[in-house]
């Protein structure tokens, strides 16, 4: 999966890495099909100045924005085909009548383009295997061959326009790579937004963590390691549970050491309501020292 160019999500870049992804490199920047857009601008202002340059139509077109791109980044449909056409690649509407007749099984093509609400995205055979290369993904989406016919029906159902690309793409490592072996995907991509939201998340944890540390030990250190931190705030909580029993624990000791005939129960304060005889607190004190033995030794390492 390293081997497949994926780029991410950047502004509303997503014509830009919709192309790079369908070819595999960086083949687009905004410059570049900016400089498209502006050209095709030109064009449409020429044909409209045909019908006379004082004319209701051209002024109010002169009016008008670009069609074909806009300050976020948005890129129109002919954009994305005339930068295709410098790779000898053509756009058919996969969404059209005329191709759904044809009865072209999705799975014998190599690559289509899918747009909803300006957001543009590739889905493309790489070697023998499909792979969905959304740049809101956090990685490319592998999609088996029984599912890539459902997955575009569900894109139309949900108002997509899909185009199939038409063209020899150009050769690519991953296309070449998975001629020769089957990548497997164990978990699939998160969308972008998750996976900040993900981040976030833990963030605000481990600051929890850190005050949780840091009133009870006095430090606010933490330690990177996610199984450390949940280890030392076992711990802490451990610690409060057990305080007050340790203390009466370690005053029984210091009583019953000191040989004192003094009623034990009434020296020192009960926490759990329950008296301590002799045999308990034998059996106890026995675990106290083999407790504290064992963790002077571990401590020697």
């Amino acid at each position: 999966m390293e081997s497949i160019f994926h780029e991410k999500q950047e502004g509303s870049l997503c014509a830009q890495h919709c192309l790079n992804n369908l070819l595999q490199g960086e083949y687009f920047s905004p410059v570049e099909l900016s400089s498209i857009a502006h050209q095709l601008d030109e064009e449409e202002r020429m044909r409209m100045a045909e019908g006379g340059l004082t004319s209701e139509d051209y002024r109010t077109f002169l009016q008008q924005p670009s069609g074909n791109m806009d300050d976020s980044g948005f890129f129109s449909i002919q954009v994305i085909s005339n930068a295709l056409k410098v790779w000898g690649l053509e756009l058919i509407l996969f969404n059209s009548p005329e191709y759904q007749r044809l009865r072209i099984d999705p799975i014998n093509e190599r690559s289509f383009i899918c747009n909803y609400k300006e957001h543009w995205f590739t889905v493309r055979k790489l070697g023998k295997q499909w792979f969905n290369l959304n740049s809101l993904l956090t990685g490319p989406e592998l999609i088996s061959d029984t599912y890539l016919a459902l997955f575009l029906a569900q894109l139309q159902q949900e108002g997509y326009s899909i185009f199939v690309v038409k063209g020899d793409l150009p050769d690519c490592e991953a296309d070449q790579l998975l001629q020769m072996i089957r990548v497997q995907q164990m978990h699939r991509p998160k969308l972008i937004g998750e996976e900040l939201a993900q981040l976030k998340e833990q963030r605000v944890q481990k600051t929890d963590l850190e005050r949780v540390l840091e009133a009870n030990d006095g430090s606010g250190m933490l330690d990177e390691d996610e199984e450390d931190l949940q280890r030392a705030l076992a711990l802490s909580r451990q610690e409060i549970d057990m305080e007050d029993e340790e203390a009466d624990l370690r005053r029984a000791i210091q009583l019953s050491m000191q040989g004192t005939s003094r009623n034990i129960s009434q020296d020192i304060p009960q926490t759990s309501g329950t008296h301590l005889t002799s045999e308990e607190l034998r059996k106890r004190r026995e675990a106290y020292f083999e407790n504290h033995n064992s963790e002077v030794y571990e401590g020697k390492f």
